[in-house]
């Protein structure tokens, strides 16, 4: 027996109100609507919900444990429609990204202080991961959006393109004198060599591009992190290939500066990744019209 929910919307406002006339007011329906449908609903119960006195209805004692029950799924719809109106505003909600540290760290960060104070109230959950692991959170709906560096091909995944970056060869004050030479691949293979050890799309295509002029780039040292490959670049231990814009601090304080090389080294596009076909949340949106 299901009655529909207007019906008990009638009755909760006659029953509140204790008028007919009152609930049509609310309602916006007229009075013999609001009649008609309290009898629908008694004729459904086969039970009497009111009793007719002299200043509008009173509930029978069936009635009131109908109300009882009725007024509980009414606070809760208000509250569900707040709820609502909360995430469409970003008062309320989370927002869970994936990315690899060296982006929330290096870029993504100021992006991410700006919609927390634009939005206080939304969560901010950030997944660190590698571009195939931020890939699968995705699938497996662990997380809003991606932020992770092209190319990607995957037809279950939307790629909007978002920024561009540059890597390059940075050394230290231990190799001063390569500061003014402008240094072939062969020159620069004679210096120790420190690359990033996970098999990063920075590192593919840092060996594809050496491969494509006929050399091969073998790391003397692997690290897994950025900050290390900046470390230990500093400190002399060798030249290390890192994203340009990862090490701004570092080639301004003069602490690092740039090998030049006489081959161009392609930029890398970061792009921001969603589930294709699939509606992306208020806090997502607002993020990503943020960073674009």
């Amino acid at each position: 027996m299901g009655n529909n929910y207007e019906l008990y919307k009638v009755f909760y406002w006659a029953a509140k109100t204790g008028s007919l006339s009152q609930a049509a007011k609310v309602l916006y329906l007229t009075q013999p609507s609001v009649s008609h449908a309290i009898k629908q609903l008694e004729e459904s119960f086969g039970l009497s919900l009111f009793y007719r006195n002299a200043k509008g209805v009173e509930l029978t004692q069936e009635g009131a444990v109908l109300y009882s029950y009725i007024e509980q799924s009414q606070i809760l719809i208000t509250l569900a429609e707040e709820k609502m109106a909360a995430l469409k505003n970003l008062d309320s909600g989370e927002l869970r990204i994936g990315g690899s540290d060296s982006l929330f760290k290096h870029y993504l960060l100021p992006y991410l202080e700006q919609f927390h104070e634009a939005h206080p109230g939304v969560k901010l959950h950030l997944n660190h991961g590698t571009t195939p692991e931020i890939m699968a959170f995705l699938k497996e709906g662990r997380i809003d959006l991606g932020v992770v560096r092209m190319p990607i091909v995957d037809s279950q995944l939307e790629v909007k393109e978002s920024f561009q970056l540059q890597d390059c060869f940075v050394a230290g004050a231990r190799y001063a004198d390569l500061k003014d030479e402008m240094l072939s691949l062969e020159r620069l293979l004679q210096h120790p060599i420190i690359l990033f050890s996970r098999n990063s799309r920075a590192r593919m295509t840092i060996t594809e591009l050496f491969q494509s002029y006929g050399y091969s780039i073998k790391p003397e040292i692997e690290v897994g992190s950025v900050d290390l490959l900046i470390e230990f670049a500093r400190r002399g231990l060798g030249i290390s290939y890192v994203t340009r814009e990862f090490v701004s601090k570092e080639l301004e304080d003069g602490s690092l500066f740039e090998v030049r090389l006489d081959v161009p080294l392609p930029p890398s596009h970061v792009g921001i990744l969603t589930m294709r076909n699939m509606p992306v949340s208020s806090a997502a949106s607002a993020f990503i019209r943020l960073v674009r």
